[in-house]
């Protein structure tokens, strides 16, 4: 059920999306806190992150690429503890559109499988950066957690 207060985008006229899936090392609860304390341990520069990890609250960070910083903003639309975490994301590889980041954790024997969906680019072409990008960011959070865990 969605809290009635948060506003949803609307991405009707945004129809492109991508979904990739990780078996990752960390546990359920290490990860959504990682989607949802911890930018600054996986993705984000330390000393930009802005993040109360709540929901319909927003957050800042940047990541850095050769020494240029990139801007990412959003908002948490759903949060289900070690299940769920759903938020909006909004960077110039959006075009600037807030599109929404859809990630579970599901159990399994050998670790668990995380499953993001990226919804509501304007184009194939933000999808397709996206789709080329996510694994690797994946690979980066499963290896910075595995150090920390």
């Amino acid at each position: 059920m969605v809290d009635q207060s948060i506003r949803l985008p609307d991405l009707s006229a945004r129809p492109h999306e991508l979904a990739v899936e990780r078996v990752m090392s960390a546990s359920a609860g290490l990860l959504f806190a990682a989607w949802t304390r911890g930018f600054d341990l996986w993705l984000a520069e330390p000393d930009s992150l802005l993040l109360s990890g709540a929901v319909n609250t927003p957050f800042f960070f940047e990541t850095e690429n050769g020494g240029v910083r990139h801007p990412h903003y959003g908002r948490f639309l759903r949060l289900e503890n070690e299940r769920l975490v759903e938020l909006t994301w909004v960077s110039a590889d959006t075009r600037g559109a807030e599109t929404v980041v859809s990630v579970q954790f599901v159990r399994q024997p050998r670790g668990i499988r995380l499953r993001l969906r990226h919804s509501g680019f304007a184009d194939p072409g933000a999808r397709d950066a996206h789709r080329d990008a996510w694994p690797a960011v994946l690979e980066q959070l499963d290896k910075r957690l595995s150090a920390v865990g």
